[in-house]
């Protein structure tokens, strides 16, 4: 990788990493606002590294330009007279338009920018939509780490890359009434308009991210008592059938239906075989059930996470 296209890669990572903190913070009643902003920073810096990578390194091909006919165009200038970059929005549309950028990130990203426009040139008038927010801001972590993944091959998991959940940050108190503005239900529309235009479900990279979790008071002599903890010796939270096949959808036929549909020249060969055994250990892509839980010698089957598809990615050529 070209010196220019690490140090904009490094300078988004950190800028991420910022967004991140701040977020987490226990108490930080601009966390939303500041996120977006730094957030939106990363993203357009990592899309700025992706734009060079494709462009032999040309710092010039970011440059915008003003003027009529295309050799007379002129480089567009700050107040201090430095070359004006194209923008967040503009880039994410080039790239999309060329399939260099999954179509969920774009609408992710457009999003995004709406939070971030309404904090930085006004300010931001959805103080109670913590819970909205949030599943675009997930998502926006969670498609920056699989780009960076998918794009320069870099591991993130030094890094905490996860935002604390919704039910760590302090809930209505009693009494408390949430106020309903047009522009509340203006940004409501707008994301529920955007998510209508979610590309492929199946794909790694998501508009928002949806995550739930509950802690419910009882009165009942028989409920399990519960605590967080990291005691490995802890019991384990069990997943019903549903939930597991959910999260597992396909089994062999249909993985390699979907290989078939996404892959260039695609074969089931030894090769093919090979290379999705590789994963059977690994329980964020397959899941093993047995049609004796009790019998470790009864005939099994595998179920597997359309995410499989992204480490096929890294071997197969898309159509």
């Amino acid at each position: 990788m070209k010196a220019r296209c690490k140090d904009l890669l490094n300078r988004a990572v950190a800028a991420m990493v910022a967004a991140i903190e701040v977020y987490n913070k226990p108490d930080f009643l601009y966390r939303g606002e500041t996120f977006a902003i730094l957030a939106a920073n990363a993203w357009e810096l990592l899309l700025k590294a992706k734009w060079l990578v494709n462009h032999d390194n040309k710092i010039t091909s970011l440059y915008v330009r003003e003027g009529k006919g295309e050799k007379r165009k002129r480089i567009k200038r700050t107040k201090a007279g430095n070359p004006m970059t194209h923008s967040l929005s503009y880039l994410a549309a080039k790239l999309s338009e060329s399939s260099l950028l999954d179509k969920n990130v774009l609408v992710n990203l457009e999003v995004l920018e709406e939070i971030r426009d309404s904090a930085v040139h006004f300010y931001h008038p959805y103080p109670r939509l913590a819970e909205r927010l949030q599943e675009i801001a997930m998502a926006a972590v969670k498609n920056f780490n699989t780009a960076v993944s998918d794009w320069f091959k870099e591991d993130l998991s030094r890094f905490n890359f996860y935002l604390l959940p919704l039910s760590f940050i302090s809930p209505l108190t009693e009494g408390e009434t949430v106020t309903s503005n047009q522009s509340v239900e203006n940004f409501i529309s707008f994301v529920n308009e955007q998510e209508q235009q979610a590309g492929d479900r199946e794909s790694p990279y998501m508009v928002t991210v949806n995550v739930e979790l509950k802690f419910v008071r009882s009165k009942s002599t028989t409920a399990a008592p519960v605590r967080v903890t990291n005691d490995p010796d802890a019991p384990a939270v069990r997943l019903t059938e549903d939930q597991i096949r959910e999260k597992y959808p396909w089994d062999y036929q249909m993985l390699t239906q979907k290989c078939r549909e996404k892959y260039e020249g695609f074969k089931t060969n030894v090769d093919y075989h090979k290379l999705r055994k590789k994963y059977d250990s690994d329980s964020r892509f397959v899941y093993v059930r047995r049609l004796d839980p009790e019998n470790p010698k009864t005939p099994t089957k595998r179920f597997y996470n359309p995410a499989i598809l992204r480490e096929f990615d890294k071997i197969y050529s898309r159509k």
